[in-house]
């Protein structure tokens, strides 16, 4: 995953300091300039890093300290805050409205994947209730108009585009027209690539938004430009009024740094990140989360949410009474494995996990090792599924009749039984726990003796035990 790598190189520096003896300015500068390198290494423009070094100076003074303070909390809270504040502006994105027309008009570099995100973004509104229409103003690019037209059909959305017209202004002002007319709420216009040498793109992106008059300019970003994300973010900005940004391509494996730098440049916040091809792979952007998983620190609000989406509603209060008490089969870990291929890249939801990097598994490896579990246990009786007790249920002649009916080895039989048993051992920790509802900010205590008893020993003693991993959370303002 992008940033995956500068993530873990800033949970390294910051473990480092948590190990020091003493703690001093060597200390502290040790730990800012290994966080600093890993920055720049990750394409982020030097400015923004040593904006961000000074900050972090001013915030944590040290010989001001008194005695008793924790002074490894305290620099940890100031480089949360300062990577929570180099990707939040401080102020909200526009918001559509349903019943309202909206007009939303798309603008970014050549290759950013502009077109796939405007029906990724129609897609996402689509199903929250909006009527949702596309207007295709780029006549610069051959094949965008029918890239589009594909995209849209696949999701049912209605579009507008000409093959004869060449001019990107009318086609934008007709198919405005034509979707209000339609009582549409939420028009996207989608305009043509370019970079900051294109002086003639540019007029005609400023005469597009002037003829329009866009409610929001939103700026697309891949993620992968590097250095020159900061100039080039920063000439969109002069051009058009650019209110929000869409991050695309983060389930590629770039250094992602220059993402960062566009932030700051356009001072416009993140609102989504793009995660894979498909219409679904389309992630609403939350700073404090994504900080967290970014430290290793996990986002279980996300975790949770995530597979509230993927479990069908009618079996989601049954699974959550299971795991409350306790309870695990066999036949619910398939249903997971299920629900987690069907809920996108894997890493994104061990990301999600306290103490768990995106980068620990490989993606392919994962998915390959699911569905070879799976298989076995396509080979297995009703009352092997449902049986919560390995050590009984399956004896030597089963073991070897599931390895024949799956084409599997014994060895490979015995692995999956393995993975199960650890599994098991997590939920049963979750036992008399109550379990977290979408939406739900009175959960705090719950959802810290999750994490207590979810996290491996080691990971929570480098938290400070159980108050200082309620004191982090405070501090941190994390959503869950």
């Amino acid at each position: 995953m992008v940033l995956a790598e500068l993530g873990g190189r800033i949970t390294h520096a910051i473990h480092q300091m948590r190990n020091v003896t003493i703690m001093d300015e060597k200390a502290l500068n040790e730990c800012l300039n290994e966080i600093t390198r890993a920055l720049l290494q990750s394409d982020v423009s030097f400015s923004l890093v040593k904006e961000m070094q000074t900050n972090i100076k001013k915030i944590v003074n040290l010989q001001d300290l008194a005695a008793g303070h924790n002074k490894r909390r305290i620099i940890e809270q100031a480089i949360f805050g300062e990577l929570c504040k180099m990707l939040d502006p401080g102020k909200p994105a526009f918001a559509p409205k349903k019943a309202k027309p909206s007009v939303v008009m798309f603008v970014g570099l050549q290759g950013a994947g502009k077109t796939t995100t405007c029906t990724k973004y129609a897609y996402y509104h689509q199903k929250k209730g909006y009527k949702p229409a596309l207007v295709c103003a780029d006549t610069f690019r051959a094949g965008a108009f029918d890239q589009l037209k594909q995209s849209a059909t696949k999701a049912n959305i209605p579009f507008y585009g000409s093959y004869t017209e060449s001019d990107p202004v009318k086609i934008a002002l007709e198919g405005v027209d034509r979707f209000e007319k339609e009582n549409c709420d939420l028009i996207i216009v989608d305009t043509s690539g370019r970079h900051k040498q294109e002086a003639s793109l540019f007029e005609e992106m400023r005469q597009v938004a002037e003829a329009t008059k866009p409610d929001l300019v939103i700026f697309v970003m891949d993620s992968s430009i590097g250095q020159a994300a900061f100039d080039q973010a920063q000439a969109f900005k002069q051009s058009v009024a650019v209110g929000a940004v869409i991050i695309t391509k983060m389930d590629g494996h770039a250094k992602g740094g220059g993402a960062l730098s566009a932030v700051a440049a356009t001072k416009s916040p993140v609102i989504f990140i793009g995660t894979g091809e498909h219409m679904d792979q389309f992630e609403v952007f939350d700073v404090k989360p994504f900080v967290n998983r970014l430290l290793g620190m996990g986002d279980l609000s996300g975790l949770v949410d995530k597979l509230q989406e993927v479990v069908p509603k009618d079996q989601q209060a049954e699974l959550l009474e299971k795991i409350s008490k306790g309870y695990f089969s066999m036949r619910m870990m398939y249903d997971q494995y299920q629900s987690f291929l069907n809920s996108g890249p894997l890493n994104q939801l061990y990301s999600m996990l306290p103490g768990v990097s995106a980068q620990m598994m490989p993606e392919g490896e994962s998915e390959a090792k699911i569905k070879r579990y799976m298989t076995m246990m396509d080979s297995m009786t009703n009352e092997e599924l449902d049986s919560s007790n390995p050590s009984k249920a399956f004896n030597e002649s089963r073991i070897m009749r599931i390895a024949r009916g799956s084409g599997k080895i014994v060895r490979e039989v015995m692995e999956m039984l393995e993975e199960y048993k650890r599994m098991a051992k997590t939920f049963s920790n979750m036992k008399g726990l109550k379990m977290l509802k979408n939406g739900d900010k009175s959960s705090d205590k719950s959802v810290q003796q999750l994490m207590s008893k979810v996290m491996s020993p080691q990971m929570l003693q480098q938290f400070g035990g159980m108050s200082g991993l309620q004191s982090l959370m405070r501090q941190m303002g994390a959503n869950i």
